[in-house]
């Protein structure tokens, strides 16, 4: 075993430790309190409902509540509201009364489970919106870079990994010999890159075995809002996952990275 598979084995470890089951003593649902990092640092919840094969997961409108009291309220622009009904369809998740929510057979729990934590996380994401100075969430800021470059993509790409998992990046740029994977971070810690490191390892093998190609990552990172801490550079370094800081975009070097 390589220190790779090392490394992604005490992740599996670590979400194993660090997710904790609870029943509700008055119905039949169950709380799940996951390790992944909320909109006030406190721990992301959901909550399980099974009906004979079907499967309810809900965040209890916590998710919604919290962006409000951020500042950002959704149902009031369009622009918000189009951009939460892009995530929601994306990971398969609905919006009922104030409530995500997720439908699916009991049998497809994993899948069901992993995409809506991601909804959660993108979608808190969305507290950026609430500052009047921000034009933009910058993932499309990063797809307007893209096509000034005139560089071909393919946005919200969707890939299966090893584990069965299905995962979500931002773009995909396809070349002769080369694949690119690429995730935008309007702001990085250690909830999301966590997430894309692991995603980016699952669907690495899978993908050079169908494509027969050298299939590479590329953290986008957005430095201007926030000091990007080192840590998280020296992750992604750790896993042979390349970056490029917002600042720095128009660099030759990072230039070469998206295109070469």
């Amino acid at each position: 075993m390589n220190w790779a598979n090392t490394y992604v084995d005490e992740y599996y470890n670590w979400l194993k430790e660090k997710t904790f089951i609870q029943k509700d003593d008055y119905t039949d649902w169950f709380l799940i309190n996951t390790p992944f990092v909320g909109a006030f640092n406190d721990t992301i919840e959901i909550y399980a409902q099974k009906k004979g094969s079907n499967l309810i997961l809900s965040d209890n409108g916590e998710t919604m509540t919290n962006l409000e009291l951020q500042g950002l309220h959704i149902q009031g622009s369009k622009r918000r509201r189009n951009i939460l009904d892009s995530i929601l369809l994306n990971y398969g998740v609905k919006f009922e009364n104030d409530e995500l929510v997720i439908e699916s057979n009991i049998e497809k729990f994993s899948q069901c489970k992993h995409n809506f934590l991601s909804a959660i996380i993108e979608i808190n994401d969305l507290y950026v919106l609430s500052k009047h100075q921000v034009s933009s969430i910058f993932k499309e800021d990063v797809r307007s870079y893209l096509d000034s470059e005139n560089i071909i993509y393919t946005p919200d790409f969707i890939s299966k990994g090893e584990t069965g998992l299905e995962f979500n990046f931002d773009f995909q740029i396809a070349r002769k010999d080369k694949e690119i994977v690429i995730k935008s971070f309007n702001v990085i810690n250690k909830s999301n890159l966590p997430s894309f490191l692991f995603s980016w390892d699952d669907i690495k093998p899978v993908r050079e075995k169908s494509t027969k190609k050298n299939v590479n990552a590329i953290a986008i990172i957005n430095d201007f809002e926030k000091e990007v801490k080192t840590e998280f550079l020296d992750a992604l370094k750790s896993k042979n996952a390349d970056y490029i800081l917002w600042s720095e975009r128009d660099l030759e070097k990072n230039k070469i990275l998206l295109s070469a």
